[in-house]
């Protein structure tokens, strides 16, 4: 096997769930597991939800590609398997540590990525109901967020206030 061909089926994996993770939030997590997730758009009491068994049911695919890929030889499955894995953890860093702050790592973050998807998730979270919303995806985020925070950041060089943005250091 070639490493180069394995890391390109590693990273074309990892690219290729963004597409998968945004078809499963809308279709399954917005529908008929819908029960499962309602607590995600809720105020929760603690800090586990119903939500967090989405990461159990994500890793076992994962998990046992990269086992049957380790223990058959075959190259691709592993690879496949790591490129979920790794796309779960660029989940968990950005929709748990980054979005919801489960972590305070990243609490003052001005950075524009950062502020849009923050942005661009309070959006989607607007919508209590399972049948509205938008922004699905969790990594790759819509112009118009992107826009939004450059427009609030000019505001904000020029001293103006917008009520739910940090200040600039």
């Amino acid at each position: 096997m070639n490493i180069v061909y394995y890391i390109l089926v590693l990273v074309g994996t990892f690219v290729l769930m963004e597409g998968i993770t945004w078809c499963t939030h809308r279709f399954v997590m917005h529908g008929f597991l819908w029960y499962l997730h309602r607590d995600h758009h809720q105020v929760r009491p603690g800090i586990f939800e119903k939500n967090d068994l989405f990461a159990f049911i994500f890793a076992v695919p994962s998990f046992l590609m990269i086992y049957l890929g380790t223990y058959n030889y075959i190259w691709w499955l592993q690879a496949i398997g790591f490129g979920v894995m790794a796309y779960g953890f660029a989940y968990f860093m950005v929709h748990d540590v980054i979005i919801h702050q489960r972590f305070k790592w990243f609490s003052r973050s001005n950075n524009t990525y950062v502020r849009a998807i923050r942005w661009a998730h309070k959006m989607h979270h607007k919508q209590l109901d399972k049948n509205k919303g938008e922004s699905f995806g969790f990594l790759i985020v819509n112009k118009k967020y992107w826009d939004k925070i450059r427009r609030d950041k000019k505001l904000m060089a020029g001293k103006a206030k917008v009520e739910y943005a940090p200040e600039a250091e």
